[in-house]
């Protein structure tokens, strides 16, 4: 008995041992998430029609508006835009509706962030700008071009979550799936589950990326690849966002875009598990005189092809003046 007693203490130990270890994880990687958004910059507030506006600026030069993703903020986009700001340019960054700093509008849709933007711009006195929209913030990004064409020196919808032809919308949620958008998307504990406990399949669904691709890159890529996905936290802080891109990128606009006049250049990979190949194709075919970048290989997040993308932005920025 008395052995028996003494190997159900063992045991307990052990089990409170492992959560002890497991809660100073969380807590940490949660820190290290929080520092990261704040290293990227201070972030500044600027008054929209919807409210206050979060944004970050960085670099010297000509001035960029770089529009984050889903799961993103201001830190996202300072993220993607780093080889940009050290190739001698200006880069803003906002943080869309329902993203850190940024309150959820009663009205959050692609036009309503259009003309926050166009706000943002105003309150910086900056006539115009070029503008780079990734994933889901292509939506606001092409919204933008349209109802504030002058605003718009240059578009470049990266790896974009819009509308396809032809493209069949989502079959409607099951149980479960809807349970994982009401609850998971706004768990912090969750998200560091799933990074802790399977991150390759958190990159392959989250990150629509071949894990393998992320095994066999460089050191520094495989670094920024999970900048990207850990930066999702604190989800907390921007889980109406992340409801919001997940309603327009299932259904996205068709938006008129033979009307865009802003030089445009669209880039993705072809294969990128959320097939925005496809959408990047239907803009440079739409938009007049569009370029298409094409990338093989390198998933949403084009694994091993930084350098390149933003050298053909920054040289594409170039030709536009």
């Amino acid at each position: 008995m008395r052995r028996r007693t003494m190997l159900g203490f063992g045991a307990t130990a052990l089990v409170a041992a492992g959560a002890g270890i497991a809660v100073r994880d969380y807590r940490q990687m949660l820190d290290a998430a929080r520092t990261a958004i704040a290293a990227a910059g201070p972030p500044r507030q600027a008054s929209s029609r919807f409210g206050p506006q979060e944004y970050a600026e960085a670099g010297q030069g000509p001035p960029v508006l770089v529009i984050h993703g889903t799961g993103g903020g201001y830190d996202q986009g300072l993220l993607f835009a780093h080889r940009l700001i050290a190739g001698g340019f200006r880069i803003i960054a906002p943080s869309r509706f329902g993203y850190l700093g940024t309150p959820f509008p009663a009205d959050p849709g692609p036009e309503a962030q259009a003309d926050a933007l166009a706000d943002l711009l105003d309150a910086l006195d900056l006539p115009s700008v070029a503008v780079i929209g990734g994933s889901a913030g292509a939506i606001p990004a092409l919204a933008l071009a349209l109802r504030h064409p002058a605003r718009v020196r240059a578009l470049v919808p990266l790896v974009p979550a819009t509308y396809v032809p032809g493209r069949p919308a989502p079959p409607p949620q099951g149980p479960v799936a809807g349970w994982i958008i009401a609850h998971g998307l706004r768990s912090d504990v969750l998200v560091w589950a799933g990074i802790r406990a399977a991150e390759r399949r958190m990159i392959a669904t989250l990150l629509a990326t071949d894990p393998q691709l992320v095994d066999a890159a460089a050191p520094d890529e495989q670094a920024r690849v999970r900048a990207i996905l850990h930066g999702i936290l604190p989800v907390s802080l921007k889980y109406q966002g992340l409801l919001n891109d997940a309603r327009w990128a299932a259904a996205p606009p068709d938006f008129p875009l033979a009307a865009i006049a802003a030089p445009t250049l669209a880039i993705s990979a072809e294969d990128d598990r959320f097939g925005t190949a496809a959408a990047a194709r239907h803009i440079a075919r739409s938009v007049p005189g569009a370029e298409l970048m094409m990338l093989p290989s390198g998933g949403h997040v084009w694994v091993g092809r930084d350098a390149a993308i933003m050298d053909r932005i920054a040289a594409f920025l170039g030709t536009v003046g």
